[in-house]
């Protein structure tokens, strides 16, 4: 029986704020009704909400795009609800089919766990260590066993699953779709179950999977989770979602200067978007500094402000000043206080080394015809002079090089 559907609790007024955090940059809150009885039943007997989250490793690092829901059940975290970070280690074997057109090739065991080793140390830096649970879905899928897989799979139709849009298309279309791509839904499903969530939050592309543990829940007699879909936030580039694969990102790994520069770079448009998904300032702050920007004042100052304080959640705030500092320097044609130092030899009797070779020696070009590409393109500067001669060679010597706006090392010949 549905008890946050039967029993009444009084809406107060830490419910309606509760649900104002929830409602905050989300898609969709489904159903809100049951989510404001569950809230309400939580405020009155003191019990916290289980508040799922999972992430398959597939990649070894986080990116800023994947804190969108991070951020929210932080948000969710502070409010006293317990937080379960779940990695699918399980679930990757098989490999998520959301939104793809071909069979996802599926990870190997040993990937699974190097990448898995870096997740929750990455996530912790969003989530309270000390007051999140942190689980792996093989804990339940290793031991489910063969039988427990054919009764899982009797509590879900064919026809059901196939109005799932990415199975729909690529049946139409005579693309192949695996048998073993039906588990994923099914297992993500059962995870609610075995976790017995209250909410579980994902991407608006999860939808599908979210919804079916709804329904696994009711035919295991439990009650229904709510499900709460956050934006995919778009990259870089203002026009695709956030992925390593396109490389319109920001991992979370990243030193704060790069991560710096790369929040400055994003579009004046884009910047409201990010501060709504990204930042723990209120709407009423964001609301205000939009306006002052209505009325005339810098957007820069605004970006700069959202920059700072994503830097400084990954780093510091020593970090984050340090890394505007760098990149105020930078911008004004001078040089990073700290930059890599290069020792390298020259050819053979002293003689001169090449600068398409100094450039892949230094790690600043791939390789020589990289590098030529970069000196064609006015991108590689030598003691803050620009090279334009690709023939150029270096004697002994100290030189700052610099390839494009953020790459820097100091090059000794000898």
């Amino acid at each position: 029986m549905n008890q946050a559907a039967t029993v009444p609790f009084s809406v107060t007024d830490r419910v309606r704020e509760a649900l104002a955090v929830t409602l905050r940059g989300c898609e969709e809150l489904i159903p809100q009704d049951d989510w404001i009885k569950k809230l309400a039943r939580s405020e009155a007997t003191g019990v916290p909400l289980r508040i799922k989250l999972g992430l398959d490793p597939t990649a070894p690092d986080i990116h800023i795009g994947h804190t969108v829901v991070l951020n929210k059940l932080r948000q969710l975290q502070d409010l006293g609800h317990t937080v379960i970070f779940l990695i699918g280690d399980f679930t990757t074997l098989i490999g998520d089919p959301s939104g793809r057109n071909t069979t996802r090739p599926p990870l190997t065991r040993e990937q699974i766990e190097v990448n898995a080793q870096t997740y929750y140390r990455q996530a912790s830096m969003v989530l309270d260590p000390s007051k999140t649970e942190i689980r792996y879905n093989s804990e339940w899928g290793d031991t489910l066993g063969s039988r427990g897989m054919i009764e899982l799979a009797a509590k879900y139709t064919v026809a059901r699953m196939m109005e799932r849009n990415d199975f729909h298309d690529r049946f139409k279309s005579g693309t192949p779709i695996s048998v073993h791509e039906f588990l994923y839904p099914l297992m993500q499903g059962y995870d609610s179950v075995a976790l017995r969530s209250d909410l579980e939050l994902g991407g608006t592309d999860q939808k599908f999977n979210l919804l079916m543990g709804r329904h696994l829940q009711a035919e295991y007699g439990q009650e229904p989770q709510c499900i709460l879909t956050m934006p995919l936030l778009e990259g870089l580039d203002g026009i695709e979602k956030m992925s390593k694969s396109k490389g319109n990102y920001i991992a979370i790994s990243e030193d704060a200067n790069t991560m710096f520069a790369k929040c400055l770079s994003i579009s004046d448009v884009l910047m409201w978007r990010w501060y709504t998904l990204l930042s723990f300032r209120s709407e009423a702050d964001i609301a205000k500094l939009q306006a002052e920007v209505t009325a005339g004042r810098n957007p820069k100052d605004a970006k700069v402000a959202l920059a700072k304080e994503i830097t400084a959640r990954f780093h510091s705030a020593a970090a984050a000043e340090a890394a505007e500092q760098d990149f105020v320097n930078r911008s004004r044609g001078g040089v990073p206080d700290e930059i890599a130092e290069v020792a390298l030899s020259l050819g053979d009797g002293g003689a001169p080394l090449g600068i398409g070779a100094l450039l892949k020696l230094a790690g600043l070009a791939a390789s020589s015809g990289e590098g030529n590409r970069l000196i064609d393109g006015g991108g590689v500067r030598i003691d803050a002079s620009v090279v334009s001669d690709k023939g150029l060679k270096l004697g002994a010597g100290t030189y700052v090089v610099q390839v494009g706006k953020r790459k820097f090392a100091r090059v000794t010949l000898g």
